[in-house]
C-alpha cells in the first residue's frame, strides 16, 4: 500500500503521477463508504500535526493523516527502526474530547482542556493522548474521526465487503498499473485467506479475461469481484422461492418468512422488508425483491441469528431488583492481573460502557489523606479513589440507564472513610441513592425502573434500615468485620488470613449512612439467613463457596436469592485474573456473579451472550421459577415443572464469510476453519458438537453440517458458536465466537457475526446457518 515511510527517490512525473493515483484510490474509497466529497473526510485526508503527550516531559508533535484507503490512520514516529505508524479505524473503541484520559488529566493543565482528546483503543493497547493548536482544530478532528467511524459501522455486510476487497486488490497490485496479472491474482487470493491450486487460479482468470490480454482490468476484474463473492447457497434458497419473473414478490418473501424462518408475520411486513433493504428502485415499485435485495435483508438485523425484538428493552423492568441477573465485575479497577497489573479509570470506563452494573472498589489508606484503590498487598499501582467515583459519575448511563451499585471493600480507617463519604456524596450528588425510597419502611426492593439513574453502594452499615423512619432507632456497635473478601489478598499468610477475617474496622457513620439496600453481612447458613436477615442484607460467596451451595442445595440457594441478593467472586488464588464458570451460578439465581472484566474468556463470552438481550442493559429478568417462592426446580435433579419445556434445536452450519487471517504478517498462513457449537445451562443441557475442518479457505468455507441439541431448560440455556483455526500439531487457535441465550435464537437461514476476544465485531466476518427449535 503506497504510504508516506521514506521509499526510493521519485522523478516529478513519477511523484504527480503517484499522487494522482492516491487520490484517485482515496476517491473510490470515498464512494464505498458513502462519504464522497465530505469534507470531513478530506480533512482526515490531508492531515495535519498533533502533539503526542506521553508524560509530563514527554510531548512531542507528529503528523497524523487518514491514509487512501480510508480505514487506516498513519502517524509518523521518530524510533530508529520505525518511520511511520499506523493503526485502523476498526480498532478505536472510542474518541473523547478534552482531559478525559489519566495521562492528559496527569500531564496538562486544566487551560488546555479543550485543545485535548484521546483516541481509546480495543483490547489493551495504550490510549493515544492528543493535543491540537486550537479549541476548534480538536473539535474538527474529534468530530471528523467519529463521523467516518460510526459511517463505516454503519455499512451493510456487501458494502463492507466491497470495500475491503477492493483494497485487498489495490495491495496485490504491485506494480500499481490498476491491472492484475495472474501472479498478483495468487497473490491476493492468499491475502484474501483462500489457498487455491494453480489450475483453479488459472481457470478464474481466463474465464475473466475476456479480452486475452494477459492482465484483468475494468469490467473483468469487476467479474472476478462477482465470482469471488457469488454464494452460491444463498442462490439455492433464492431461487427456491422467488416464483415472480426470476424475482421474489412480496407474496412469495412472505412464503419464505411464512415457512423457513417461522416468523408470525404479514404481507405488509414483507413489503416493509422490501422497502426497506430493495437495492433496486424499479424492483421496490413492483413490491419485489431481487437476489442482492434478498443477500442485503439476511446480512441486516432480521437476517441475523438474534431476534432482533430482543435488541430493545423487552423485558418486564418493574420487578424488585432482586429478580434480575445483574452484570457484575471483580476487581473493576485492574487492566491486567491481581499481583503487579495497573490499576486504572480506564478499567472503571470500559466495564461500564459494556453496561456491567456492579462495580468493586478496593478502598485502603493512600497518601495525603486520600483514600486510594489497588489490589491490596500485592505490586498493583494504585489510583485515588475520588478519581474513579469522577470517572464512574461521568460513563455510568452511557449505554444503560439502569442502576449501577458500587461494592465497597473498605479497608480505610476513619477519617478517610468520611473522606470517602464526602466524595461519593459531593461527585454523584442526587444520582447517589442516600435512603429508601418512599415515606414508609420498605419490604422489598425498588425496581431498576424506578431506580433509573441512581447509584447503589453496597458495603457495611452500622444500624437497621429502620433507623431511618425510627428517630430513637439504636445503633450497633461502631465496629464491623471487615468483608470475607479481605481476606482473599493472594500475598498474605494463613495466620494473616485468619486474623483478618475476625479482625474488627471502626466504621465511620458518614459512610454507613450511604449504604442502603444492599447491606454486607456475613453468610451463617440458609436458616440462619431465614430467620435473621432483612431482605436488603446481602452476602457475598467466594466461588468456591457459591460452587458447593449450588450443587449440594440447589433449591435452599435458589429460595435465598428470591429473598436476598447474592454477589459471587473469584477466588483470590486466581492471581492472574482468570474467571470461573458463571452458569452454575446463574443456574442457583444468583443476581451479582462478579467476573474479571479485563480477562478475555470463554466465561467473559458467555456473560456476554448472557446480557445480550433486553437492550444489553445489564439487566435481565429472571425466569419466573427462580422467582416463585412455590417453586421447586432443582437445576441438579430435573423434576416435571414450568421450568422442563423440552426442545430439540437442529443446527446445519453451511457456510462461513470472511473469517481473518490469524497471522496477518505471514501471507502464506492461511486458516483451516472449523465450527464448535457448545450448550450452555443446567447439567442435563450441556454439550459440545464441532464440524470437520476445511484445508486452507477462510475466505468462503463450506461445511453443510447438522447437529441436533436436547435442551430441557431453555430459560438457562445459553449457545456458544466458536470458529477455531485446525492444528494438527498443537491447541487450535480460535479466530472468533458468538454467544446468545437460547430463547433469543431466531429459527431459519442466519447469519451470525463473530466477535473478538475482547468481545468486538470482527468486520466482515460470520457463519451462515439454518436453526429449527421443535417441541420434544
Amino acid at each position: 500500500m503506497p504510504c508516506l515511510q521514506k521509499c526510493s527517490k521519485r522523478t516529478n512525473s513519477e511523484e504527480s503521477v503517484f499522487q494522482a493515483e492516491i487520490k484517485r484510490v482515496a476517491l473510490e474509497n470515498g464512494k464505498l463508504i458513502g462519504l464522497e466529497g465530505d469534507a470531513d473526510l478530506q480533512f482526515l485526508l490531508k492531515g495535519g500535526d498533533l502533539q503526542k503527550v506521553r508524560s509530563g516531559s514527554w510531548k512531542k508533535s507528529r503528523f497524523f493523516k487518514l491514509q487512501e484507503d480510508c480505514k487506516t490512520m498513519w502517524h509518523e514516529s521518530h524510533k530508529a527502526l520505525r518511520s511511520d505508524q499506523t493503526f485502523s479505524l476498526d480498532d478505536i473503541e472510542s474518541v473523547r474530547r478534552g482531559r478525559q484520559s489519566e495521562g492528559l488529566q496527569k500531564y496538562t493543565d486544566d487551560m488546555v482542556e479543550d485543545h485535548c482528546f484521546s483516541i481509546i483503543f480495543k483490547g489493551h493497547r495504550k490510549n493515544l493522548d492528543l493535543m491540537a493548536n486550537s479549541s476548534e482544530e480538536a473539535k474538527q478532528w474529534v468530530h471528523s474521526l467519529e463521523k467516518i467511524i460510526s459511517n463505516m459501522d454503519n455499512l451493510n455486510s456487501h458494502q463492507k465487503t466491497e470495500h475491503w476487497i477492493f483494497n485487498c486488490m489495490r495491495k496485490a497490485d504491485k506494480n500499481d498499473d490498476n491491472k492484475m496479472s495472474l501472479k498478483e491474482l495468487k497473490h491476493f487470493l492468499r491475502h484474501i485467506n483462500v489457498e487455491v491450486d494453480d489450475t483453479y487460479a488459472e481457470d478464474l482468470f481466463a474465464k475473466c479475461d475476456e479480452s486475452e490480454s494477459g492482465t484483468l482490468e475494468g469490467h473483468e476484474i469487476k467479474q472476478f469481484y462477482n465470482l469471488l463473492t457469488h454464494r452460491e447457497e444463498v442462490d439455492v434458497i433464492y431461487t427456491k422461492y422467488a416464483g415472480t419473473d426470476g424475482k421474489m414478490s412480496s407474496e412469495d418473501l412472505l412464503n419464505f418468512l411464512l415457512k423457513e424462518q417461522r416468523e408470525s408475520v404479514s404481507v405488509d411486513d414483507a413489503v416493509q422488508l422490501i422497502q426497506k433493504y430493495e437495492l433496486d428502485e424499479s424492483a421496490k415499485q413492483k413490491k419485489q425483491m431481487t437476489k442482492d435485495g434478498f443477500l442485503m435483508y439476511l446480512h441486516q438485523p432480521e437476517g441475523m441469528i438474534f431476534n432482533h425484538e430482543h435488541r430493545r428493552v423487552h423485558q418486564d423492568m418493574s420487578q424488585p431488583l432482586n429478580h434480575y441477573f445483574i452484570s457484575s465485575s471483580h476487581n473493576t479497577y485492574l487492566m491486567e492481573d491481581q499481583l503487579k497489573g495497573p490499576s486504572s479509570t480506564e478499567a472503571y470506563i470500559r466495564a461500564l460502557m459494556k453496561s456491567c452494573r456492579c462495580v468493586e472498589l478496593d478502598c485502603w489508606d493512600g497518601p495525603n489523606g486520600e483514600p486510594v484503590i489497588y489490589h491490596g498487598y500485592t505490586l498493583t499501582s494504585k489510583v485515588l479513589f475520588k478519581d474513579v467515583i469522577k470517572a464512574i459519575k461521568e460513563y455510568a448511563f452511557k449505554t444503560s440507564e439502569y442502576p449501577v451499585i458500587l461494592s465497597l471493600e473498605n479497608h480505610c480507617k476513619l477519617d478517610q472513610q468520611k473522606l470517602m463519604a464526602h466524595h461519593l456524596t459531593s461527585i454523584l450528588g442526587s444520582a447517589l441513592l442516600a435512603q429508601p425510597l418512599g415515606y414508609q419502611m420498605p419490604t422489598d426492593f425498588p425496581s431498576p425502573e424506578e431506580l433509573k439513574g441512581r447509584f447503589l453502594i453496597k458495603g457495611k452499615r452500622l444500624n437497621k434500615l429502620d433507623s431511618f423512619f425510627s428517630p430513637n432507632s439504636v445503633e450497633e456497635d461502631e465496629s464491623v468485620s471487615e468483608e470475607d473478601e479481605a481476606a482473599e489478598a493472594p500475598k498474605e499468610n494463613e495466620e494473616k488470613r485468619k486474623s483478618k477475617k475476625s479482625k474488627k474496622i471502626k466504621l465511620a457513620k458518614e459512610l454507613s449512612d450511604i449504604v442502603v439496600y444492599c447491606k454486607s453481612v456475613h453468610f451463617s447458613g440458609f436458616d440462619h439467613a431465614r430467620d435473621n436477615q432483612d431482605f436488603y442484607e446481602m452476602s457475598s460467596f467466594k466461588e468456591s463457596k457459591a460452587m458447593n451451595l449450588a450443587e449440594n442445595s440447589p433449591t435452599a440457594y435458589i429460595h435465598h436469592n428470591m429473598d436476598k441478593l447474592s454477589r459471587i467472586y473469584p477466588a483470590g488464588s486466581r492471581t492472574d485474573s482468570s474467571n470461573y464458570n458463571p452458569v452454575p451460578m446463574w443456574d442457583a439465581g444468583c443476581q451479582i456473579v462478579a467476573l474479571n472484566f479485563q480477562t478475555r474468556s470463554k466465561e467473559m463470552d458467555l456473560n456476554q451472550g448472557r446480557f445480550l438481550p433486553n437492550s444489553r442493559s445489564g439487566y435481565i429478568l429472571k425466569p419466573k421459577f427462580l422467582r416463585d417462592k412455590a417453586s421447586t426446580f432443582n437445576p441438579i435433579t430435573l423434576t416435571r415443572g414450568e421450568w422442563l419445556q423440552h426442545k430439540i434445536l437442529h443446527v446445519m452450519v453451511i457456510s462461513g464469510q470472511q473469517l481473518p487471517k490469524l497471522n496477518k504478517d505471514k501471507c502464506k498462513s492461511i486458516v483451516d476453519p472449523l465450527v464448535k457449537l457448545e450448550m450452555y445451562g443446567v447439567p442435563a443441557d450441556v454439550a459440545n458438537k464441532e464440524t470437520h475442518y476445511i484445508e486452507n479457505n477462510g475466505f468462503n468455507p463450506t461445511w453443510n453440517e447438522n447437529f441436533k441439541f436436547d435442551v430441557h431448560v431453555p430459560e438457562l440455556a445459553l449457545l456458544r458458536f466458536v470458529v477455531e483455526d485446525y492444528d494438527s500439531t498443537s491447541q487450535n487457535d480460535r479466530i472468533g465466537q458468538y454467544t446468545l441465550p437460547f430463547t433469543s435464537i431466531q429459527n431459519g437461514y442466519r447469519h451470525i457475526p463473530l466477535l473478538t476476544k475482547n468481545g468486538d465485531v470482527i468486520p466482515s466476518a460470520g457463519l451462515f446457518v439454518h436453526t429449527m427449535v421443535l417441541d420434544a
